[in-house]
């Protein structure tokens, strides 16, 4: 079969994930990227055992485990401090075969890049036209004029490829809340175990990186837009400053100059994730609100998928029909569990709170975990994806 070629647009975690696949799989890949960099800022990502058997199956599981945490325990607090839930990550393990591994986003995407041949990776590369012109598929970006047998929407929220290709797709909306995030310099003591604490209509959580450092992040239920009047650090201050232990000292070892805020939104469910020889992938397809943990892991699930789905099959559009087939229905159940998880942690009505907390205490950890069955137990397709056809001759 002749080397196809496959234009990703967009380089964060899912695009350069299936370049990877696809690469290793035979094809000829560019990423196009429109920042003048292929890097990520100022957070930790979380990546559950669906996402560690993703990368498992380009090889790269090992890699990304060295570089990560993986804690003893965690769970969800209340606004006391007192524990509403707890979870074991050697259950986890056990059950699920991978552990909880947490790293900074910026190391996650050094190994992926470096998993690339860099002639393909192509920064400051802004896509302006996607579309089919007849003659098969065009691509303009600052680089040229690009006519692949396949292009992958891997562009995040405001997808330029979504808005080109499903121009009466529902826009993203507001999920109601707005999220901070943050990394502390290394701690002498850091907290043993993570855990969310849940107040009214907000939240504060926090899960270790290596090196003693931890990853921070909250909420707070406010209009889409809102301005905190002052900086992101003081207004972190300002809210949870007199949370309980360790959340006061955890703030005060955040540099001031280091917190992230960003509006949160999710995509109203697209009827499919394909047109033609064309497939969104991630955000781009399904964003959805970080309550689980799940937006990068879907989007590593979806790169997986997408190139064994291509794999062997001579038909580009047929072989994304089985794309969407298998990850449509997936993610857009994922994303409505976020959301409804999202709207519980919000909750502001005291007595909507103290119900909501009382049924977290009463919850067995064993129901917990079983009910993350349905996200944590997928299966991924196929081997690992170590050599291309080329090598394998």
């Amino acid at each position: 079969m002749p080397q196809r070629a496959a234009t990703i647009v967009g380089g964060g975690i899912g695009g350069l994930a299936a370049a990877i696949a696809l690469h290793r799989r035979g094809w000829h890949v560019e990423v196009l990227e429109r920042a003048p960099q292929f890097t990520e800022i100022g957070a930790g990502i979380s990546l559950w055992p669906n996402a560690l058997r993703a990368l498992a199956v380009l090889g790269l599981d090992g890699a990304v485990r060295a570089l990560g945490a993986v804690e003893a325990a965690g769970g969800v607090r209340d606004r006391r401090g007192r524990w509403l839930s707890r979870s074991d990550n050697a259950e986890l393990a056990r059950r699920f075969g991978h552990p909880l591994v947490v790293l900074h986003r910026a190391e996650l995407l050094r190994v992926l890049t470096e998993a690339l041949p860099a002639d393909s990776l192509r920064p400051g590369s802004e896509v302006s036209v996607v579309r089919d012109d007849g003659h098969g598929l065009v691509v303009r970006h600052p680089g040229g004029e690009s006519r692949p047998d396949l292009v992958v929407g891997a562009d995040g929220l405001r997808s330029a490829v979504r808005g080109a290709l499903w121009p009466d797709a529902a826009g993203p909306r507001y999920a109601g809340y707005s999220a901070w995030r943050m990394v502390t310099e290394p701690l002498a003591e850091p907290p043993r175990e993570g855990a969310a604490t849940w107040g009214r209509g907000e939240r504060f959580g926090y899960t270790a990186l290596p090196g003693g450092r931890m990853y921070c992040f909250a909420t707070a239920s406010l209009p889409a837009g809102s301005a905190s009047g002052s900086s992101e650090y003081a207004e972190l201050l300002r809210r949870f400053g007199a949370w309980p232990d360790p959340i006061p000292a955890l703030l005060a070892a955040v540099p001031e100059d280091a917190v992230l805020r960003h509006d949160l939104y999710d995509l109203p469910p697209l009827s499919s994730f394909v047109r033609g020889r064309v497939a969104l992938l991630g955000d781009a397809a399904h964003a959805m609100t970080p309550n689980l943990g799940q937006g990068a892991c879907q989007a590593l699930e979806d790169a997986v998928t997408l190139a064994h789905c291509l794999y062997g099959t001579p038909d580009v559009t047929d072989a994304l029909r089985s794309y969407d087939l298998r990850r449509r229905p997936r993610t857009q159940m994922i994303a409505r569990r976020s959301a409804r998880l999202g709207a519980l942690g919000q909750l502001s009505w005291p007595p909507a709170v103290l119900l909501r907390d009382t049924a977290a205490r009463l919850m067995p950890a064993r129901a917990t975990l079983r009910s993350m069955t349905p996200v944590l137990g997928w299966t991924a397709p196929g081997d690992r994806v170590t050599t291309t056809e080329n090598e394998s001759r």
